[in-house]
């Protein structure tokens, strides 16, 4: 696991405060930059591993086959799986043999960037979408007749639902070129300690860049019992975060609401983060200050303040209620492992006021227990972005504790 130190400056950034899961294997580094330059910390767990080109026997057998039994259509979907295919040739001594076969077939390139590939291996692409949309190269295939054809499809380890599948009902034969195979990864023990992290509401998003690591997280969760668990997290508290529509396809199998960008780009899915996260946090006027309540932190006045988890749980309590007193017992019970004594919680409301750096935000109700500032004549309902909170319950009393404002039985310590 590689967590980055929450940083504390004048202004936050716009994931200042919240934890981001990072399943990706390739292009992750690019990714985590990203996200710790906007101020997020980062948790980063490959959910699989990419088998080298160069060792990939099915590739070797494939593209062998093509050779010898050549394709009447070839389907380019990623200008780095084409790429590393020709190279991959290359380095098995087939490379030429490749492309002369290739010059003889139809080529089609799904958008701008796999034509830029094709071109720079010395070939020319026979048809190319401006829009990038393999949807469209499937009804160019369809619209001029696929039966009997042999089309061989450059996979990337992302599944083409209904591509292949459309090509087959139309009476073709497709070969799949299987370029980057996905395999589970060889130390599991980072994807673990962010499902352990997941499940209990740990982080506040992961971020996804693939189906196939999609689909290994939840894999690897059924394999340790904990696939409901994560699968409620990310129902609920934990946003789902998919760089494109087939990304997201194994989440939403299992009715997981998932938040995509209109580019299919590592920095539009960082763009979709840095307005959903916020969208998320509950802020709230209180003691004259701003209090933005954030996953793992919370920002005053939009200076960032890191608070510890058993602070974080308090709040959140508070939070849940502003302006209204809870008591002791409750906040006990909102505290990771304190057992049954109630000091615990003056401990942990004392260095949660700390962290804060504005004492006066949580007041004492004497005998009664804590509340939140809320300034008066406030009226706090549930935002756009707040957490869901029960309502006072019977006998909760005023949200001023047993009188008004600055009443005697209020006290900021």
């Amino acid at each position: 696991m590689d967590d980055d130190d929450t940083r504390t400056d004048p202004v936050a950034g716009p994931l200042a405060g919240f934890t981001v899961g990072v399943t990706a294997a390739r292009r992750a580094d690019e990714l985590i930059a990203l996200l710790r330059r906007r101020g997020a910390s980062v948790v980063h767990a490959p959910a699989l591993r990419i088998v080298p080109l160069a060792d990939d026997s099915e590739l070797m057998a494939a593209t062998k086959g093509l050779i010898d039994c050549p394709p009447d259509a070839v389907v380019a979907t990623t200008a780095i799986g084409f790429r590393g295919w020709i190279e991959a040739a290359d380095g098995w001594g087939i490379g030429e043999e490749l492309l002369a076969r290739l010059r003889t077939t139809e080529l089609l390139a799904r958008g701008p960037k796999v034509k830029g590939a094709v071109r720079a291996a010395g070939l020319v692409e026979a048809w190319s979408p401006q829009s990038e949309s393999l949807a469209e190269v499937l009804e160019r295939l369809l619209a001029g007749g696929v039966a009997g054809r042999r089309i061989a499809l450059q996979l990337h380890g992302e599944p083409l639902p209904g591509f292949v599948e459309a090509l087959r009902a139309g009476g073709a034969e497709v070969v799949p070129v299987p370029v980057y195979r996905w395999m589970p990864p060889e130390d599991l023990a980072p994807l673990d300690r962010l499902l352990d992290a997941v499940a209990v509401g740990a982080v506040d998003a992961v971020s996804f860049t693939s189906a196939p690591a999609a689909a290994s997280l939840l894999s690897r969760a059924a394999e340790r019992g904990l696939r409901e668990a994560v699968l409620e997290a990310l129902r609920g508290p934990v946003l789902a975060a998919c760089v494109g529509p087939v990304t997201a396809l194994p989440l939403q199998a299992e009715e997981v609401a998932t938040v995509q960008p209109e580019r299919f780009r590592l920095g539009p899915l960082v763009q979709v983060l840095c307005r959903e996260l916020p969208g998320r946090a509950r802020v709230l006027p209180v003691a004259g200050h701003r209090l933005e309540i954030r996953g793992q932190a919370v920002l005053v006045d939009a200076v960032l303040r890191p608070v510890p988890p058993a602070g974080m749980a308090l709040l959140e309590s508070l939070a849940r209620r502003p302006g209204w007193v809870v008591s002791r017992a409750e906040l006990l019970r909102a505290l990771p492992g304190a057992g049954r004594d109630e000091h615990a919680v003056e401990t942990a409301m004392a260095r949660l006021r700390a962290a804060l750096g504005v004492p006066t935000l949580i007041q004492t109700v004497v005998k009664r227990g804590y509340r939140l500032s809320l300034d008066a004549g406030e009226c706090v309902g549930e935002g756009a972005g707040a957490r869901s909170g029960s309502p006072p319950g019977p006998g909760a009393g005023s949200p001023w504790g047993s009188g008004g404002p600055g009443a005697s039985a209020s006290v900021p310590g």
